[in-house]
């Protein structure tokens, strides 16, 4: 089965960043910048790297965009030419289209105008870093939705050597050990009467107000 093929189009440090990453893990990328610089800069690393205007129906429809499985819209501050430009992906026919945006009125325009996924960098690290600097036991939290997230935690030193049945998470906090983490390896049936260790990870899903419940709980003195 040939692996996913991904455009990326905007080369700041995000767009770059996303580009790197997916060229490393040994997918297909093309990037798309109009600064000639930044294509320079990641031309080494993935397949394809070209300087292009994504607001050019035609350039665009040029590359053979169509035929990528995903294209990832990460444009900058110029919100005009991220909406233009994920118009074009939309009439062209693209799989599925994610795109970067600058605020929530910017995440509305583009989920209404046919973007399949719209993210917030900015906004989401700031979340991971607050939940870091409040509870340092949680590794990563991932938003859902406005009231669902998934965190993963790294069980706190007053349970380890506890089991999943003693702590009972989900009557305590209404939220759900979906898996553990342990040696790298993710276990999604965890045996209830099994004892954490201080190296195991727990990745919970819950609302966020019992998640947030559950952090401080938890929290290390």
């Amino acid at each position: 089965m040939a692996k996913k093929q991904f455009a990326i189009i905007g080369l700041g440090r995000f767009g770059s960043s996303v580009a790197k990453f997916l060229s490393e893990m040994g997918y297909e990328v093309l990037a798309i910048d109009e600064n000639e610089e930044l294509v320079q800069d990641v031309a080494h690393i993935v397949t394809h790297a070209v300087s292009a205007d994504s607001t050019d129906e035609e350039a665009v429809r040029a590359l053979g965009i169509r035929n990528f499985d995903v294209v990832v819209v990460a444009i900058g501050q110029d919100i005009q030419a991220s909406i233009l430009t994920t118009l074009i992906l939309k009439d062209l026919g693209v799989k599925q289209i994610i795109v970067k945006a600058q605020n929530e009125l910017h995440g509305k325009v583009l989920s209404k105008i046919g973007a399949d996924k719209v993210i917030f960098p900015e906004r989401d690290m700031g979340l991971r870093v607050a939940h870091h600097l409040v509870s340092p036991n949680i590794l990563e939290h991932i938003e859902l939705s406005n009231d669902y997230s998934i965190v993963e935690m790294k069980v706190p030193s007053q349970i380890v050597g506890r089991n999943l049945k003693q702590l009972d998470i989900r009557v305590k906090y209404n939220c759900n050990v979906l898996a553990v983490k342990r040696d790298g390896e993710m276990n999604i049936t965890p045996h209830p009467d099994e004892s954490l260790n201080s190296e195991d990870v727990l990745v919970i899903v819950g609302r966020n107000d019992q998640l947030n419940r559950l952090e401080q709980a938890y929290a290390e003195p």
